[in-house]
């Protein structure tokens, strides 16, 4: 049995998206799991547009466990979203975040908190064993690489949607209003204490993840373009190269004619070089037109999330 490790309050923040059979299931395991761990305690869900029953099943949750409180989004708005809207509403000292599906499980929060009570402001539990695909591994590399920029080669090897930090550190992007959002890249703009425990995952029960691919790489360029200037330095360095290439080349021609006089055989050549330097200013310009692209939305004051309704504790009555 697990004792409480610190008389502080625990807020467990949820994200929710057509997981409707599961729910009851993950509420009772907190139901007998967070007791042990603390004696103040709430869970967040924010139902991120499930087109399942997902909300029938909050509210039926909201009457039965007066800890629950649940969040409806006007539509999908994407993970790291719906946890933002759940982290600026815990109320207690420190806040886990995890999945819906099952594949945390409760009995493995206290681990993340020991390891918090270390000194450390953000811990996350990455699986003891990886259990998805080669493309969904190959999508969580490029994920992790695209994070080291900001966190550093150890600790972004180590991140995992279940996490656990001190609540404090949304004082950092509390005032963030972006449409694309990272949670761990925010989370770096408060502290640089970051760690992590190995935790048992369990296999997720029903459907599939809704995370591809396509949505993990798409999702670690908008983290890389929305939060750094890295593609737009190596950009510049591309073109610092190829400028420098090209004054080899006309030095070279300049000193074949000295030399032989005449012009420099070889049209293939020539013509590889044009679309060479081409291709460059082309991968250029689409990089500087992303961040104006990013600059176009931020202007536009594109919400980071609506919430269409919601039911606290006050209401359960």
């Amino acid at each position: 049995m697990n004792s409480p490790l610190k008389p502080y309050g625990l807020s467990v923040v949820i994200p929710v998206y057509n997981s409707a059979g599961m729910l009851a299931e993950l509420a009772s395991r907190l139901a007998a799991e967070l007791p042990l761990l603390s004696p103040n305690y709430e869970v967040i869900f924010v139902n991120d547009g499930s087109r399942d029953r997902s909300w029938e099943v909050l509210q039926q949750l909201c009457q039965q466990y007066p800890w629950v409180r649940a969040f409806r989004l006007m539509r999908n708005y994407g993970q790291h979203n719906a946890l933002l809207c759940g982290i600026r509403n815990a109320q207690w000292e420190t806040i886990v975040t995890m999945d819906d599906d099952l594949q945390h499980p409760p009995d493995q929060i206290h681990l993340l908190l020991t390891e918090l009570d270390k000194g450390f402001d953000v811990v996350y539990g990455p699986p003891q064993h990886e259990q998805h695909n080669l493309w969904r591994d190959a999508a969580s590399i490029i994920t992790k690489v695209a994070l080291q920029n900001f966190m550093g080669a150890h600790s972004a090897r180590n991140i995992s949607a279940f996490r656990a930090f001190r609540t404090h550190l949304r004082q950092a992007f509390d005032k963030y209003g972006g449409s694309f959002i990272s949670i761990d890249v925010l989370l770096t703009w408060a502290t640089t204490r970051f760690s992590a425990v190995r935790v048992h995952h369990d296999p997720r029960k029903e459907g599939q993840s809704n995370y591809t691919f396509w949505k993990l790489a798409t999702h670690a360029v908008n983290m890389v373009t929305g939060f750094s200037i890295l593609p737009l330095q190596i950009a510049s360095m591309i073109g610092f190269g190829f400028t420098f290439v090209g004054v080899l080349i006309l030095l070279y021609v300049m000193i074949n004619y000295s030399i032989n006089g005449g012009a420099v055989p070889g049209f293939s050549f020539l013509a590889s070089t044009i679309t060479i330097f081409s291709g460059v200013q082309l991968f250029a310009t689409g990089v500087i037109g992303e961040y104006l692209a990013r600059i176009h939305f931020r202007m536009m004051d594109k919400p980071s999330y609506v919430v269409y309704e919601q039911i606290s504790p006050d209401q359960h009555d």
